[in-house]
């Protein structure tokens, strides 16, 4: 049975519907996230983040689908049903007229960021670490910094340990005497006359 209310905790399902129904009864709180956007490879590099929350006036690559390659700006976002719409990108209706086409957010890169909202710009530069340097310089760092490891010297005395062998035959030792015990036992027992009911 599926859950009537939305629920914070989501435990993931292969059914299509449950992912759909899960998708469209979540809050917009939620939905929001949902919304974020790969950064292009410069913008990455910059702000330090990979995905950043659309916004109306980011200017947008399209990655996939028939209109791959476009780019443009958003001109609007419907955050209830998930879809981002940009300028110019149109498609005709059956009685001719031109509409928008909606995108999923997953099919979009962002090329340029809509930095007039001052608390955004902020963000973006609290949230990631940027770094003018690559990898590579990251590698050569630490390689640089780590300490040369000298080779142990031979000279000091390897522990003696004692062979398995030892081990082995004083554990049988002792389950032979044992043995030896319970044999002397049941001897002793079977030789003891049984008692005659009277």
């Amino acid at each position: 049975m599926m859950k009537k209310e939305w629920s914070n905790v989501w435990v993931s399902s292969k059914q299509p519907r449950k992912q759909r129904k899960y998708l469209h009864n979540a809050p917009l709180h939620v939905k929001h996230k949902l919304l974020s956007v790969h950064l292009a490879p410069v913008l990455r590099e910059r702000y330090g983040t990979r995905a950043v929350s659309l916004r109306k006036g980011d200017k947008v690559k399209v990655m996939r689908g028939s209109s791959k390659g476009f780019n443009g700006t958003v001109d609007r976002i419907s955050l209830k049903k998930l879809e981002v719409f940009i300028e110019d990108l149109k498609v005709k209706k059956v009685d001719g007229t031109e509409v928008l086409k909606s995108m999923k957010p997953s099919n979009l890169m962002i090329t340029e960021l809509n930095t007039d909202d001052k608390k955004r710009q902020a963000k973006l530069l609290r949230g990631g670490k940027p770094s003018g340097k690559t990898k590579t310089d990251k590698s050569k760092e630490t390689k640089e910094a780590s300490p040369v490891k000298e080779p142990k010297k031979k000279t000091e005395k390897p522990v003696k340990r004692k062979p398995l062998t030892e081990k082995k035959t004083k554990k049988t030792e002792t389950s032979k005497e044992a043995d030896k015990i319970r044999t002397q036992k049941r001897r002793t027992l079977d030789k003891k006359p049984n008692k005659v009911k009277k």
